[in-house]
């Protein structure tokens, strides 16, 4: 992938030296801790309640990390070093997403808002709440932000037999395409939905509904930048394939625990992944990436 014919973002934090993101414990309360009375008197209610003290201990002290640490972090934040290599590359996928959606928001009468892409290591505060590596790359609508350890990418290669800058890239416009959703109406939708009871998990659930879309979107994104810049080698829409294989739900589920239960699905399996790309990536239309009116996915 000719990736330096990119317009390089301006929208990139780098988080990846912060101490606050990579320390082992956490501080609440811009440094002050829970005092010993607010714990009891945490306690005491639980107990007149009947409610676990842990659990609304917990609770409490993910509320404070998220009003005080996030901010905390966001203000320390600042651009990645130009000689970075892999933020460099960052930058160039991110800018030609911007460049991308603009123009599609724009022939559609609207305006698009360039997200964020904070890259951290080890874990990450965001309005969506503390997060660490494990999670994987993911998208804060709360914030309007993209969250990425480059790790990832090292895993994507070795764990999951998943290499290539345009697999890489894959990554970034999937969660880019989460973006697009919410600037759409598709997470607000998303959450009423989740407060109406409505079924989220499992083959065929909301959540896999949106997360395919978010494939396809990325397809979308990869048709126009190589319309616009030519820029894909031979064999680099078969890494982005390979990238959406790897990571579908029955192909995880099957390394993992050796069996698949479709029940707890939330991203699709392999094939439905790989399918949903493409058919963003065929024409480029957005109005092919109707995942939620779909019959069969």
């Amino acid at each position: 992938m000719l990736w330096r014919k990119g317009r390089r973002s301006d929208n990139v934090e780098d988080a990846r030296d912060d101490s606050n993101a990579g320390s082992g414990g956490l501080r609440f309360g811009g440094g002050r801790g829970l005092s010993l009375a607010a714990v009891v008197l945490i306690v005491g209610i639980g107990l007149l309640t009947g409610q676990d003290p842990m659990q609304i201990l917990g609770e409490v002290s993910n509320q404070l990390s998220q009003q005080s640490l996030a901010p905390t972090l966001q203000q320390t934040r600042q651009a990645p070093p130009a000689n970075d290599e892999q933020a460099d590359f960052v930058r160039a996928i991110l800018g030609d997403t911007e460049d991308t959606w603009g123009q599609i928001f724009q022939q559609a009468g609207r305006q698009y808002k360039d997200p964020t892409l904070v890259l951290f290591r080890g874990r990450v505060a965001s309005a969506c709440g503390l997060a660490s590596s494990a999670t994987g790359p993911f998208y804060c609508p709360a914030d309007q932000r993209v969250y990425l350890d480059l790790n990832f990418f090292r895993e994507m290669s070795q764990r999951f037999k998943a290499a290539g800058d345009f697999a890489q890239a894959y990554v970034i416009a999937h969660e880019v395409g989460h973006h697009v959703q919410n600037l759409l109406g598709v997470s607000a939708r998303m959450q009423a939905a989740r407060q109406q009871g409505q079924k989220m998990e499992g083959d065929g659930g909301l959540l896999v509904r949106q997360e395919l879309q978010a494939d396809c979107l990325a397809g979308v994104w990869a048709y126009h930048a190589q319309q616009r810049l030519k820029w894909l080698e031979p064999g680099d829409i078969e890494a982005a394939l390979n990238a959406a294989n790897a990571i579908g739900d029955d192909r995880l589920q099957q390394q993992g625990q050796g069996r698949v239960v479709p029940d707890s699905f939330t991203h699709g399996t392999s094939a439905q992944r790989v399918r949903w790309f493409k058919t963003g990536f065929a024409q480029g239309q957005l109005n092919q990436c109707d995942t939620f009116a779909a019959k069969s996915l």
